[in-house]
């Protein structure tokens, strides 16, 4: 086996090493990493789902239980995704384990991966749960489940790499503070999760249709469900040109050195 070989093999075992300690952190902290979003989700099943069901009994054919599900699914995926990563990088830049990595012989692409992998698997972890806790409250089906599959993992993805961005970037917690509390979180209830953007009028149908995170809604419900307010291409191929650009922005902090040695 040639040098570059074994070297190409130790840097993909690290990679490995990395992904599966920030999965273990999530499995480990399953108390704090994957349970109260579940429980939050539950929550907003009973109290809107089925609580305000009798009031609100149909959104576009569906029953009003069935169509929250979705978008509360989506919702688990993007914070839990993003929470990840942000805490973990800066946890790791002020406390200083991030030189580890970071002085391996893995590549800025491959430390990228490896960060991204965590916060995946995390925002997958919550919204496989989700569904299976709604499944408990809510009878609903699973029209296209590899479109649905599909978006979950670019949602993941994309959100994971913005959360890269926050935690390298961050110098407190204030940061990420503000984008989770005051971007993330009103961007996600303005994307139609509760509602449907043609029972809306001007201006907020338009602020919602301008709204990034209301197509990887509309894309979950249509996977779930088979209801659609747009097209499910031009909400997949808003989510994936999205996710791209914003895991390019992360995969470019990593190659400049942003934020990994102080």
């Amino acid at each position: 086996m040639t040098a570059a070989k074994t070297l190409r093999r130790g840097q993909w075992r690290g990679v490995f090493a990395l992904s599966e300690r920030e999965v273990l952190r999530v499995l480990r902290l399953w108390s704090q990493t994957i349970a109260p979003q579940v429980i939050a989700a539950a929550l907003f099943i009973v109290v809107f789902g089925i609580g305000l069901g009798g009031q609100i009994r149909v959104i576009d054919g569906v029953p009003y239980d069935r169509f929250i599900v979705p978008g509360l699914v989506l919702m688990g995926v993007g914070t839990a995704a993003f929470a990840n990563n942000a805490t973990s990088l800066y946890q790791a830049r002020t406390e200083g384990f991030i030189e580890d990595p970071v002085s391996s012989s893995m590549t800025a692409s491959q430390l990228a991966i490896g960060y991204t992998i965590g916060g995946v698997v995390r925002g997958l972890a919550i919204g496989v749960a989700t569904l299976v806790v709604a499944r408990i409250f809510v009878d609903f089906p699973v029209e296209h489940p590899f479109y649905m599959a599909l978006m979950l993992v670019i949602a993941a993805v994309g959100f994971a790499a913005l959360g890269t961005i926050v935690g390298l970037y961050s110098r407190g917690w204030e940061l990420q503070a503000f984008v989770g509390n005051l971007l993330l979180q009103p961007l996600a209830f303005l994307g139609g999760v509760f509602y449907s953007v043609d029972a809306l009028d001007q201006p907020w149908q338009g602020i919602t249709q301008a709204d990034p995170i209301f197509y990887m809604v509309d894309g979950t419900r249509y996977g779930l469900l088979g209801a659609t307010d747009v097209s499910p291409w031009l909400s997949l191929g808003i989510a994936t040109s999205l996710a791209a650009v914003i895991l390019v922005w992360s995969w470019s902090l990593f190659v400049r050195g942003v934020g990994l040695r102080t």
